[in-house]
């Protein structure tokens, strides 16, 4: 739900502002609203544009802090301090780097010419002989050259003749001529080896530096986050009389509501303070139960709630856990879900303690749901000796004597029901926002679709007789078309209401079906999944087979042990992937669409006091 807001109003001496600011900050549950953003001060500006160097310094080390141990953390670090030797151990280990390609090239070019001493060639040149260094296309290499230049090939590589002659004088050959460089291969081999030693060296220093450093740097950009919100605010009131007074606005939630009047009969500033309207655009904030608190996330990630409109956290949180169990399909892997979040809930932060939560209630939901499409680690529960009633409550086979497996129907109803109730969402939020009469378009799409889907499915049932449903059909499309073509809008004429109507009838049609046949991807993506878990059980129990007579069966058991792992392993990841994303897309197009929810709120942001040591 919503938390309740009041809406607060400031009027304070120019002169006691800051300390007003101040006690304000403290008090930490006021939302302010700026008036103007201040963006020409050059303090705010400065504190800026040191923030993003310490957010581009903090994604660097950040990049250095995988798989590394921490390392020895001075009692007096200072942020000047980390910036600078992070600086300095990141331009010596640029350097390092910076050598290794001249080294290889100069390895690679003397690879072709083996192991010689350079002595032996300046022995040779001060008794005046010259040797001179070839290569040239293997097919292109004169043997004529062997006598009349003393030519030696040395070797042959990637259709490259490398090759040396021995003369008095220089000679000219149709042959490029090679400059090597004047060391030892074994030399320059062995200062590769130091060198790459030096940078792995490096690397964990500066590894381990950042994982103990990085804290450093996001208490400072903390504290430097509250003063630019300090200077923001100061900067954001309204000067008012020749800028003697300051006008300043803000929210509090209406729990928070009797600590703020305290506080501001203390301070002695003229202020106002009123329950929020349902037109303003006050800022929100979620309140939620602790199962339901898991799903915020998804909320936030679409968009905050207009403060007129329901919080759609709790209508779409059973929804969602549905959606990723009919994707994944299978109810060892939700076991197996429920057991990883427990473990990374001990080993995470506190931070991150709430998405372990959400893993596993997805888990708990995949369990249950895989339970009843009958999948457990890709083996068909049906197919073994269970009790009868067990098999009955299972959601499998085909439905009735039709080529249509359950899942599919099932899939189907789930979708439908959802698009209903999504349907009922928007109908009740517009009579909420803007009263009955101005909703009853609404109201007339819910009750034609609605009343449709149940005629059908009490006759289906038995219950309605064909008559009969054909006769209450036509009565709820009557009713249906008065909203929905003639008082869609009572401020408009009645024509362009019927044109408006028609319209509306067009989206309806052309959206609905496909809306509806979007939800087939659950069934589509839990059959899959539950499909491919099953080849890799048999891949293993054949490959187990084939093998039973080898060392006792041992080979073979290994075998299956790998397949069985690495294969519902690499199912799991996917089966998730797709049970995340396509979930996603369920509530984010077809629900928010039906729903009518826009998602153009302001997210509920105190303004309080950072905690360096956070």
């Amino acid at each position: 739900m919503i938390a309740k807001m009041e809406k607060l109003t400031f009027l304070i001496y120019h002169k006691e502002y800051e300390r007003f600011l101040t006690e304000l900050r403290t008090l930490g549950v006021v939302h302010v609203e700026l008036k103007q953003q201040g963006e020409s001060d050059e303090k705010l500006q400065a504190l800026l544009q040191q923030y993003a160097a310490y957010k581009t310094v903090l994604k660097e080390m950040s990049a250095f802090t995988s798989n590394a141990a921490p390392g020895h953390l001075e009692g007096d670090a200072t942020i000047e301090a980390t910036l600078r030797d992070f600086e300095a151990m990141q331009g010596r280990q640029q350097q390092l780097m910076a050598q290794l390609p001249a080294l290889d090239r100069e390895i690679a070019m003397l690879e072709p010419w083996g192991e010689f001493d350079w002595q032996t060639i300046d022995s040779l040149k001060a008794n005046g002989w010259v040797m001179q260094f070839f290569c040239c296309p293997e097919k292109a290499f004169d043997e004529a050259w062997r006598d009349s230049c003393h030519a030696t090939v040395i070797s042959v590589k990637g259709g490259q003749a490398y090759f040396v002659t021995v003369n008095r004088e220089p000679v000219e050959l149709e042959a490029e001529t090679v400059r090597l460089p004047h060391h030892r291969l074994s030399e320059l081999k062995s200062r590769r080896e130091v060198l790459s030693e030096e940078i792995a060296a490096s690397k964990r220093d500066l590894s381990a530096y950042c994982v103990t450093h990085v804290p450093i740097v996001e208490a400072a950009m903390r504290v430097l986050q509250s003063e630019i919100d300090l200077l923001k605010v100061t900067l954001g009131g309204e000067r008012m009389a020749d800028g003697a007074l300051v006008l300043l606005e803000g929210w509090v939630p209406e729990e928070n509501g009797a600590a703020v009047r305290q506080m501001l009969e203390s301070s002695g500033v003229y202020y106002e303070m009123r329950p929020a309207e349902k037109e303003e655009n006050a800022p929100i904030k979620l309140k939620n139960n602790a199962v339901t608190r898991l799903f915020e996330v998804l909320t936030k990630m679409y968009g905050m709630p207009d403060y007129a409109e329901f919080d759609p956290t709790p209508m779409l949180a059973p929804f969602y856990a549905l959606f990723f169990g009919l994707c994944v399909g299978d109810a060892g892997y939700g076991l197996l879900l429920v057991l990883l979040g427990l473990y990374l809930k001990r080993k995470v932060s506190r931070s991150m303690a709430g998405m372990m939560n959400l893993l596993i209630t997805l888990g708990l939901a995949t369990t249950i749901v895989g339970a009843l499409v009958g999948t457990f680690m890709g083996v068909e529960l049906v197919s073994l000796d269970l009790p009868e009633w067990i098999k009955q409550s299972m959601i499998v086979g085909k439905f009735g004597d039709t080529a249509y497996d359950k899942t599919m129907i099932f899939a189907l109803i789930v979708g439908m029901f959802h698009l209903i109730f999504a349907m009922t969402v928007k109908a009740i939020c517009a009579t909420a926002r803007f009263g009955f009469k101005n909703a009853l378009s609404e109201w007339g799409w819910w009750l034609f679709v609605g009343g449709t889907v149940a005629i059908a499915t009490l006759n289906y049932l038995d219950v309605l007789s064909m008559d009969l449903a054909k006769t209450a059909f036509i009565a709820i499309s009557g009713v249906s078309a008065i909203g929905i073509y003639l008082l869609n809008n009572l401020k408009r004429n009645v024509l362009i209401n019927v044109g408006a109507g028609l319209w509306a009838t067009y989206n309806m049609a052309t959206g609905l079906m496909g809306d509806l046949l979007s939800y087939l991807r659950l069934y589509a993506l839990g059959l899959a999944g539950g499909m491919l878990g099953g080849v890799f059980n048999t891949l293993g129990m054949q490959l187990r087979d084939s093998l039973d007579g080898v060392l006792f069966g041992i080979p073979g058991w290994i075998c299956f042990a790998l397949i069985f792992v690495f294969g519902h392993g690499l199912n799991i990841a996917l089966s998730c992937l797709s049970g995340y994303v396509h979930s996603i897309r369920l509530t984010f197009v077809e629900y928010f669409k039906n729903s009518g929810y826009d998602g153009r709120g302001v997210a509920y942001k105190p303004f309080s006091t950072t905690n360096a040591e956070e």
